[in-house]
């Protein structure tokens, strides 16, 4: 068990998921700041996201925890629960012995005050919703990541930039991310291919992105889409990198996956395929430059196929919609 360290009461805060999923909760993690300016505040998820704590400006430091816990640390003055209903989750922090616990109310535990868990809430709104319960203001479009330091346009390891405009704003190049953490939320390779050979016979510069294990995916499409090997920079790119990239891309197009929330965090014009869930509970903000593309089914998101309802969206649906996006100046 380990505490914050410095002699300041600790904030804890579980939210043991990725990319998306954290992005979701820094309105939230915002609010925990300003609520407890004082206090050294802790974010229990997994260590491949701490390049964004930076970004986010909230947190002090990140615990490194995946899933709903154990979460090793002792006797935080707060433990906050951004990571579920439970009861896992809320067990975990119980067992860090806070001196208070905020959290969503679950029959397991009578005794732990709480909202009830609402199945329709946006996920952004959730947690805003569950720390208002508690009487900390949280605002749902404090969404925004600052860029990070350096993003001047140069590649990964310090390559070439990605477009003919470098780093200028909203000079890089259209984004396209076919990666997603399930099947059941992957539109087929071979769409998003025709959707890159539409963009460039329009004269659009693109870019596959994905983590490492998505290369064989990003070359799949890269391949099929007759794009060359250098446009191809999955597995290529850290977070901190794929941050800049997205923040000065002139479109991302991806599925409901991390990428998404990203673009949304910069502003950043996207078109996003929903699948199994809808774009009313995970989607980007209505007010941004974003399309949310659905055929209004639902699913299972951790699905082994690619949802039917995710392929009801065809490809001049998404071309369409890509290809209007870049027509607005940004």
């Amino acid at each position: 068990m380990r505490t914050g360290g410095d002699g300041r009461p600790a904030v804890l805060a579980l939210r043991g998921l990725a990319l998306g999923d954290l992005l979701t909760a820094v309105p939230a993690l915002r609010a925990l700041r300003r609520a407890f300016p004082g206090h050294r505040l802790v974010l229990a998820a997994p260590a491949a996201l701490a390049d964004l704590l930076p970004l986010i400006g909230a947190a002090d430091e990140l615990l490194d925890v995946s899933g709903p816990g154990p979460v090793p640390f002792d006797s935080p003055e707060v433990a906050v629960n951004l990571h579920g209903r439970g009861p896992q989750s809320v067990e975990a922090l119980r067992r860090t012995r806070p001196g208070r616990l905020i959290t969503h109310a679950h029959p397991g535990f009578p005794e732990v005050p709480g909202p009830p868990w609402r199945q329709d809430a946006h996920e952004v709104r959730r947690w805003c919703d569950l720390l208002g319960w508690y009487g900390i203001p949280a605002d749902p479009a404090d969404l925004r990541l600052s860029e990070p330091a350096g993003a001047d346009g140069s590649g990964p390891d310090g390559a070439d930039g990605y477009g003919p405009d470098g780093g200028a704003a909203r000079g890089g190049p259209v984004v396209v991310h076919p990666g997603a953490a399930y099947p059941a939320r992957r539109w087929p390779p071979e769409r998003f291919a025709q959707v890159i050979d539409g963009l460039r016979r329009a004269g659009h510069e693109v870019v596959v992105t994905g983590g490492p294990a998505e290369r064989d995916l990003a070359a799949t499409v890269a391949t099929l889409a007759g794009l060359p090997g250098e446009r191809v920079l999955a597995g290529r790119t850290g977070l901190r990198e794929l941050a800049a990239l997205v923040a000065r891309a002139r479109l991302v197009v991806c599925g409901d996956t991390g990428v998404a929330h990203l673009a949304s965090a910069y502003g950043t014009p996207s078109v996003v395929l929903f699948g199994p869930v809808a774009p009313a509970l995970w989607g980007p903000p209505p007010a941004g430059p974003h399309i949310a593309l659905w055929a209004g089914t639902s699913g299972d998101p951790h699905g082994g196929e690619t949802d039917p309802g995710l392929l009801r969206i065809g490809v001049p649906e998404v071309l369409d919609a890509a290809l209007r996006s870049l027509e607005v100046k940004v």
